[in-house]
């Protein structure tokens, strides 16, 4: 049968693995070979790798201030990592292979032992070969929950994501690697789902009030999302509370990596359309989450919410004296560039291209040698951000978040990725007080494998 892009969007086990023979005195994630029926079942059901053997791996819930303990077991075929992502922790548990510790092996074991400050909504996934292992299913949620949590009827993870599938096959398009999908957008899944399904429910009763924790786990799909028969409030973008919720009157844009905690109640009488939707590629709105309405859960809606208690060391402070750094995205495709340095070497954009290599940030082609930029604890940083591609860019620091400086001086949010759209400028302030090596790179990961990865040394 041959399925097209949109009547497949609409339409829509490996050997055991030999544990180590020492006590088991943390907690196991497995990375693992397992088999899911991503698309619907009149297709084949589609090879994955896996946390836990699930897409996505399993929830992680934790309390704020408490310590996550995790034995990596690697049962596949090929080295990996996991990177705990917009969690302020120790450098040495920051996952980044290349960078923070070597990939684990095949066989092999590592064990991750991380402090959680912050309360919020954040995500796990490979950091080895990032754009082919989370393509392949290797991400999970991360919930650090508040001490005196929100006054909510239920808290629900919606994971959103894309798989590029062949629907002959049910397998993955594998063309990770490809020229195309490198230097132009990205890798974007013909099959949009939410928790690994391509037809997620929640029931739910009129008046009921949910936490709506969403995260883009997709390797490069940015989701302009609304919300139907639905009244609701942003109170969290990336983990981090807002001063005050804001009502959700437009179209919300959440990029890769991004998250964004909604607390929402049911408007809509029994029967009719509620839920979360996306804006497909055909410019038309397709329902992502579908909540089903049952029943009342009281005669009338509550007012708005209260806004999350705050995280700690949210200030960002000494700005306007603090030097700007620049920070230019360059290369793909229609645009390239002259030249960018690449292992050391100065090389040409027809020569980076024959090394696989598309972007670049600040002249320089993947981590390098010799960091962006140095800076002292407790320093306060600006990093400008120039896109002089035709492509957005999802911008993410590791183990720090920032605030984005607008033109009149006022900052923005907090967060750990910001979507840089083509031909913008996007200047983003922080307070460098977590030591070690940070990766700052490109979250459509395919960007990110050819070139748009640097990293910031805080000594």
């Amino acid at each position: 049968m041959k399925m097209t892009r949109r009547l497949f969007c609409a339409g829509l086990a490996s050997a055991p693995f030999a544990r180590p023979a020492f006590a088991q005195d943390m907690p196991l994630l497995t990375a693992m070979d397992a088999t899911v029926q991503l698309a619907p079942v009149s297709y084949p059901a589609t090879p994955v790798w896996s946390y836990d053997g699930t897409i996505p791996g399993p929830v992680i819930r934790a309390a704020q201030g408490s310590r996550l303990e995790r034995r990596l077991l690697n049962a596949l075929k090929v080295p990996t990592s996991v990177h705990w992502h917009g969690i302020r922790i120790d450098n040495a548990m920051d996952g980044v292979a290349g960078l923070t510790q070597d990939a684990v092996p095949p066989g092999k074991s590592f064990d991750y032992a991380l402090d959680l400050p912050d309360a919020g909504t954040y995500w796990y996934h490979a950091h080895t070969n990032s754009m082919e292992q989370v393509a392949r299913g290797l991400s999970g949620a991360l919930i650090i929950e508040e001490a005196t949590p929100p006054d909510v009827d239920r808290d629900e993870v919606l994971m959103i994501d894309d798989w590029l599938l062949d629907p002959d096959t049910g397998l993955f398009v594998d063309d990770f690697a490809a020229p195309m999908t490198r230097s132009h957008g990205g890798q974007i899944g013909n099959l949009v789902g939410v928790n690994g399904r391509y037809d997620y429910r929640l029931p739910a009763r009129q008046n009921e009030r949910l936490r709506l924790r969403l995260i883009n786990s997709a390797n490069a799909q940015i989701f302009g999302l609304k919300l139907e028969g639905l009244t609701g409030w942003t109170v969290a973008l990336d983990g981090m509370p807002l001063a005050a919720p804001e009502p959700v009157t437009d179209t919300l844009v959440l990029a890769p990596a991004q998250r964004m905690d909604l607390i929402v109640d049911v408007t809509a009488e029994e029967g009719e359309t509620a839920g979360l939707l996306f804006a497909a590629a055909d410019d038309t709105w397709r329902v992502l989450a579908e909540v089903s309405v049952e029943g009342r859960a009281a005669s009338v809606p509550r007012g708005a919410p209260q806004p999350l208690p705050r995280n700690p060391r949210m200030e960002v402070v000494g700005v306007d004296a603090a030097p700007v750094l620049d920070m230019p995205l360059q290369g793909g495709a229609m645009r390239g560039m002259e030249g960018a340095t690449f292992d050391g070497q100065k090389m040409g954009w027809q020569e980076l291209v024959q090394n696989g290599q598309f972007w670049a940030l600040a002249g320089q082609v993947g981590m390098g040698k010799t960091p962006f930029a140095t800076l002292s604890r407790g320093e306060t940083a600006r990093i400008r951000m120039t896109n002089d591609t035709i492509f957005p860019h999802a911008m993410h620091l590791h183990g720090m978040h920032f605030r984005a400086r607008k033109e009149d001086g006022a900052l923005g949010p907090m967060r750990d990725t910001v979507l840089v759209m083509p031909n913008e400028t996007t200047e983003i302030a922080f307070v460098a007080d977590n030591p070690g090596k940070w990766l700052l790179h490109c979250h459509m990961l395919g960007h990110a494998a050819s070139g748009m990865t640097n990293w910031i040394m805080v000594t």
